[in-house]
């Protein structure tokens, strides 16, 4: 089961990813005047190669479901991490780029550090289901950081400081998504569509999984991919590993093992922000 996990939380990065590249090349066609403003989205939806990311989205969505049926959010989260060097590998030929060969290692640093961080921690249990006494607090929190990204993100013109902003709001609401998606997708497992249909989580997963991709949406238009999408994922990755031990009791191992676990970290860390300052420097490709 861990396997599957494994394996659907890859094809989700890699469908996320070329959701994220597809609804990029869309919003570098939107009026600046149009960001944080519903205009954005109606916008969006005129241009079938957003309809097109929207669809690699979906597609996420389903797979990131099965990854947190067959395994922990402590696993099937970090593993997302790889939707950086998707993302960017992507937009090579998608936005008409060359990846310097300092790209390239980068990439190998992040995959790198997550196979010595996922491998070292071991993340594994947990229940299925959390308790309201967890979630109270976990959506209060969660929600508050996404408020005050996004009212900082407003008080600063488009670049690099918005669109990270940007994506570190999105990053939460997609952790949280995937929170009460493991919990909505554990019930209509047990319990069938009806018990589905009637689960707060179900639509609190879809309202958060709308706010996510409008802010995403926001981000890319602030500014470039190189820089919204390390936030969004090492977000993402470590808002995920919190509420999966704080909601659903998961664990990773401790002791020892936390010295290769932060080691690890540090390697994805170092490759994220190398890969970030080396895109800039990518040269678009004459047609």
């Amino acid at each position: 089961m861990l396997a599957l996990c494994v394996v659907f939380a890859l094809l989700g990065a890699a469908s996320n990813a070329t959701g994220t590249v597809l609804q990029r090349k869309a919003a570098l066609s939107v009026p600046a005047e149009d960001a944080l403003r519903p205009r954005l989205m109606v916008d969006m939806v005129r241009q079938p190669v957003w309809l097109l990311g929207i669809c690699g989205v979906a597609g996420a969505a389903l797979f990131q479901a099965l990854a947190l049926v067959t395994g922990p959010l402590v696993l099937a989260q970090p593993l997302f991490i790889l939707e950086l060097p998707f993302a960017l590998l992507i937009s090579v030929p998608v936005l008409h780029r060359r990846l310097p060969r300092s790209g390239w290692f980068a990439v190998g640093c992040m995959v790198a550090g997550l196979a010595l961080a996922l491998g070292s921690a071991a993340p594994a249990g947990g229940a299925k289901q959390a308790a309201m006494v967890r979630w109270i607090p976990a959506l209060v929190l969660c929600g508050g950081v996404v408020a005050v990204a996004v009212a900082l993100a407003r008080h600063r013109p488009s670049g690099a400081p918005r669109a990270a902003l940007l994506g570190a709001a999105a990053a939460v609401a997609n952790a949280m998504t995937a929170a009460m998606m493991k919990s909505a997708a554990d019930t209509f497992s047990q319990h069938g569509g009806t018990a589905f249909l009637t689960a707060w989580q179900t639509y609190g997963f879809a309202l958060c999984g709308i706010t996510a991709v409008f802010l995403l949406e926001n981000a890319l238009q602030a500014g470039s991919i190189a820089v919204s999408q390390p936030a969004l994922t090492l977000g993402d990755a470590v808002v995920s590993l919190a509420l999966g031990v704080f909601l659903y009791g998961e664990h990773i191992r401790t002791g020892w093992w936390t010295l290769p676990e932060i080691a690890g970290l540090a390697v994805i860390t170092y490759g994220t922000v190398h890969l970030s300052r080396a895109v800039p420097l990518t040269q678009e490709l004459t047609a």
